[in-house]
């Protein structure tokens, strides 16, 4: 029986070209997987003719966008995840998404591999293959791009030579990947750390610099899942789309930084991220509401360490689940309405009410009604600083 292969497949020239390239490197029949995560572009269905015409023997499409939405982009706006305290995570939390259906198409066509288009220097192969070996120990990865040393220009060659149907002249000046979540920009002229970004690197984004009136909305919570905006019921995919749009128009999202990428090396990166960040912001000025002061404290440090762990590729791994658990809890009573205004690239918090609030205004005010009882601090603060104090006592007399 023939060995089959399962590759992740976008439509593009690399992952066009790999069809045929394993088949010949490997002798195996391609299965081609394409997933629909909300990266716009072709419609999923010539996607799949395009496979098929580029040699691979099944070719299948999934329309994941409400999955990656529900259970992937709502347990990043619940933990807050920013990685380095600013990525959302874009990149990283499609990768799980698209790793789940490779699993279950090998499974499904008696696929002994799977195979992704990712090179040998970034954190995607790692997120691919950290993924499948979670969810499926059996399967092997490959990578032709990394494990065959198949530049660009040899793609090209092929993908001529072979007759393929796709197009192999118009080269982008920078890399992309995208989906609902948020957009990812690097290479090119911006490998230069200190050269600005341009406005032709932005697609989800206007420039926050461009004179326009200010937008005001209402984000609506409940258990820190957002269910309406501006008191319409959403979806969690229809509340970060919606919020693309009226926060990309704002010029909200956009983030430049030099991270920290899982191989050792630092990259540059330019993201725009709306939807996500509004929400982000929406989300963290609830929980200042409506969680208790220890359990918030921690949560930021739960936060940082998740969203590492997504980052790196360990989406599936114990630790993860295990603070999918507390992340959980805590957003138990995140339930209310968070009012922004979306103006000047910023998503700035102007209103915040929740029947599950913690905020009581009688021992908040300082008029007439205040019913914190002040004399009680004198004796609080004594024996809060007491152990402070007799060290400084014994640091003085040294």
């Amino acid at each position: 029986m023939t060995e089959r292969v399962v590759l992740a497949y976008s439509g593009g020239l690399d992952t066009s070209v790999c069809i045929g390239w394993i088949a010949e490197e490997t002798g195996a029949e391609v299965i081609a997987v394409a997933v629909d995560v909300g990266q716009g572009g072709e419609d999923l269905d010539v996607i799949r003719k395009r496979a098929l015409a580029c040699g691979a023997v099944e070719a299948e499409v999934a329309d994941a966008k409400d999955e990656f939405a529900e259970e992937y982009c709502l347990p990043a706006i619940k933990a807050n995840a920013l990685y380095m305290d600013r990525y959302p995570l874009v990149s990283a939390l499609s990768r799980p998404t698209i790793v789940k259906h490779l699993v279950a198409a090998a499974r499904k066509h008696g696929a002994t591999t799977v195979a992704h288009g990712c090179t040998g220097k970034g954190n995607d192969q790692v997120r691919f293959e950290a993924g499948i070996s979670s969810l499926a120990p059996e399967l092997k990865c490959i990578a032709p791009v990394r494990d065959y040393a198949m530049t660009r220009d040899a793609a090209i060659a092929f993908a001529e030579d072979k007759g393929l149907p796709i197009a192999t002249t118009k080269k982008s000046p920078y890399s992309i990947d995208q989906n609902v979540f948020g957009r990812a920009v690097e290479t090119g002229f911006l490998e230069d750390i200190w050269n600005a970004p341009i406005e032709d690197v932005y697609d989800y984004t206007q420039n926050p610099a461009t004179a326009r009136e200010a937008d005001e909305v209402v984000i609506t919570f409940d258990k820190g899942v957002p269910v309406a905006v501006d008191g319409r019921p959403v979806t969690v995919l229809q509340a970060i789309q919606q919020l693309n749009e009226r926060a990309g128009a704002q010029g909200v999202g956009r983030i430049d930084m030099v991270e920290d990428r899982l191989v050792g090396i630092k990259s540059r990166e330019v993201y725009e991220a709306p939807g996500a960040i509004a929400l982000i912001t929406a989300h963290q000025e609830l929980e200042n509401v409506t969680v208790e002061r220890e359990l918030a404290r921690y949560k930021r440090q739960v936060e940082q360490r998740w969203s590492e762990l997504v980052y790196d590729g360990l989406w599936f791994s114990p630790l993860k689940r295990a603070l999918d658990g507390f992340v959980e809890e805590a957003n138990e009573h995140v339930s209310g309405d968070i009012r922004m205004t979306l103006h000047g690239g910023r998503a700035t918090v102007t209103g915040r009410r929740s029947h599950k609030s913690l905020y009581d205004f009688n021992l908040a005010t300082y008029d007439t009604g205040d019913t914190f009882d002040q004399s009680m601090s004198r004796g609080f603060i004594e024996i809060f600083g007491m152990s402070s104090k007799i060290a400084a006592k014994r640091d003085l007399a040294q």
